[in-house]
């Protein structure tokens, strides 16, 4: 089933058959797809089992995030939890929401004790999230967990007796500045440190990380968005299933990141015998993802030996991205 997802780039009951290596007709293989993601025995569970081999012995950023899709008028909503591995966002757990918009504070602690079973905090280097993700009962667990966090914040949130978006009135495109002091915001001391988009946009990051760490941190928070693109309409196409039964959106779902970290890992390692081609933003001129896609799926059509190092990859941990020391500010 896995091979045949990487193959169809769909999900799709038949096309995903269509790439099924047995000698029967489709609507048969079509009736297996369909009992393999309807199999209640398939759970979230067995797949961070078979993740888990590929996180290294040290620190992890955490980043959490949702996605959205309709399919007619049912709308989907799968909340996300995953580590940054590789240069991109691989989803460890996840939930599926039983409802459009933002997701409930009781729904996220939910999300981050189920990865607390597995992963300890003393392995979470910082948890990274958009400003859905703020409140004070939310932010009050991750300290009492011990969990550092980097949030954006809304404009409205009320800092030192003033709203944030009157903080630095007067401040330019890509210009940062920061209160010298922490403050007390969502039940506890933070760094806040604000810069302006070039188009515009307050950006306002609350932190308990050191001050000149905030921005850098917070910025990798964007690596959740082009992972939910490999997931759907740029690579493996989520939002095309004809399936709403949250607990088959599940199984495909962990499915998919089973197939994302393994196209990452390949791609990784592929990557990383060679130098980067990157375009005229800096940015790599082709994702690991994908280029882990194009590597296996050569190897799976054509039956090249290149598979099964492949596959010995799929239980080899990524290596240790070098660590940036935190940092600062001495008066």
């Amino acid at each position: 089933m896995l091979l045949a997802l990487l193959q169809a780039e769909s999900t799709l009951h038949r096309k995903i058959a269509l790439h099924l290596p047995r000698d029967a007709s489709l609507d048969s293989k079509t009736r297996v797809v369909a009992r393999t993601l309807h199999d209640a025995q398939l759970t979230s569970q067995d797949v961070l089992d078979v993740l888990l081999p590929l996180i290294p012995e040290d620190k992890l950023t955490l980043v959490m995030d949702r996605t959205t899709w309709h399919y007619g008028q049912t709308p989907l909503n799968i909340m996300v939890l995953g580590a940054i591995l590789g240069g991109a966002v691989v989803p460890l757990v996840w939930t599926v929401l039983p409802h459009q918009g933002n997701s409930s504070t009781a729904a996220r602690i939910l999300l981050v004790s189920r990865l607390l079973k597995v992963l300890p905090a003393s392995r979470w280097a910082v948890l990274i999230a958009d400003r859905e993700f703020i409140g004070q009962e939310w932010c009050s667990f991750l300290r009492w967990k011990r969990i550092r966090q980097c949030l954006r914040i809304r404009e409205n949130t009320r800092i030192d007796d003033e709203l944030a978006r009157d903080l630095f009135a007067g401040l330019h495109p890509g210009e940062v500045r920061t209160l010298f002091e922490r403050t007390w915001v969502y039940g506890g001391w933070m760094q806040v440190v604000i810069t302006l988009s070039p188009a515009g946009d307050r950006v306002i990051v609350a932190s308990d990380l050191p001050v000149l760490d905030v921005l850098r941190t917070y910025r990798k928070r964007w690596r959740i968005e082009s992972t939910f693109s490999a997931l759907k309409s740029r690579g493996l196409n989520l939002e095309s299933t004809h399936m709403t039964a949250a607990d088959r959106i599940s199984r495909l779902f962990g499915l998919l990141c089973i197939a994302l970290a393994w196209m990452v890992r390949v791609g990784h390692d592929e990557q990383g015998t060679d130098l980067l081609t990157v375009d005229k933003r800096g940015r790599l001129a082709q994702s690991r993802a994908r280029s882990g896609w194009t590597q296996l799926s050569q190897a799976v059509r054509w039956s090249l030996d290149a598979f099964w190092a492949h596959l010995e990859l799929l239980k080899t941990p990524f290596s240790v991205a070098g660590t940036q020391k935190s940092r600062s500010v001495s008066c």
